[in-house]
């Protein structure tokens, strides 16, 4: 029998998860049964009056470490719970700064494991137990380099960007013109009205031409991730040689004769023309 992606979240607050429960895409996913949820406090671990789940750091410094056992606690039960609703097989991540940076490629093998079970570790203080990190943890992600006050945000972040992946979350081709899809940003987007504020729409979006659109926003798609992001065309020239130089080539002919939408862009009669490419 077939199973959804289930997440197991170890998390001190347990109510923001409401926020991709109750909301958006990762709400309608939810409710569709593409994917569930639970949530464990390591509180319940705890085994003294106070329920404590951090102590002060061996060594001295700032802040509080979490405590290794009600986590490793928590965590054995999130596997044996996803274990026995046939989710196999389990993962667990947490969700630390020191992890490897999370990647649009990451979130794609994680969500095609469609009927396995992932537990995300959250957590909060100045860290957590090394011995508990060594001895439980499948993988640790970081979402950027930069610090939150616990792995909540980070682990919903994660959570967001995988159920938007999962076959049926949204419309195939919304998955696949996404940011990052293939290694290279997203092309700018319009809307009504034609003119806004002085400022027009690229001729070739309203020109009805299906392949000429598509070329269009190829070449806005590599110019702008060659001007704002040359980090990913040096990936993807590294990961297939003979494709991303010819990606990069592309790229630079794309500058030279789309250099932004002002170009692509025929102003009506009496209007400013002020346009520019911008990312969303």
């Amino acid at each position: 029998m077939e199973h959804a992606l289930r997440f197991d979240a170890i998390t001190l607050f347990p109510a923001m998860f409401e926020a991709v429960t109750r909301h958006g895409i990762t709400r309608r996913a939810f409710e569709q049964g593409l994917w569930s949820l639970e949530t464990i406090n390591p509180r319940d671990f705890a085994t003294d009056n106070h329920r404590t789940v951090d102590d002060r750091p061996f060594g001295g410094g700032p802040g509080m470490v979490m405590l290794a056992e009600p986590l490793a606690l928590a965590v054995a039960q999130a596997r044996s719970a996803q274990i026995a609703a046939g989710c196999a097989p389990t993962r667990v991540i947490a969700l630390t700064p020191t992890g490897t940076p999370l990647t649009d490629r990451r979130v794609r093998e994680l969500a095609a494991r469609t009927s396995s079970g992932i537990v995300l570790v959250c957590g909060r203080y100045e860290g957590i137990d090394q011995r508990f990190l060594d001895t439980c943890v499948d993988e640790e992600i970081s979402v950027g380099d930069f610090v939150l006050s616990g792995g909540e945000v980070a682990a919903m972040a994660l959570i967001d960007a995988i159920v938007r992946q999962l076959p049926g979350a949204l419309k195939e081709e919304s998955a696949a013109d996404e940011s990052f899809v293939g290694g290279l940003l997203d092309a700018p987007h319009y809307t009504r009205p034609e003119v806004w504020r002085g400022q027009g729409v690229p001729d070739v979006l309203l020109s009805g031409h299906h392949a000429e659109i598509a070329r269009w926003r190829r070449e806005q798609r590599l110019a702008a991730t060659s001007r704002l992001r040359p980090d990913l065309i040096e990936k993807l020239t590294e990961s297939s040689r003979g494709n991303a130089q010819g990606a990069v080539q592309f790229v630079r002919a794309a500058n030279e004769d789309v250099p932004s939408s002002e170009a692509a862009t025929t102003t009506p009669a009496g209007v400013a023309n002020n346009s520019r490419t911008t990312m969303a």
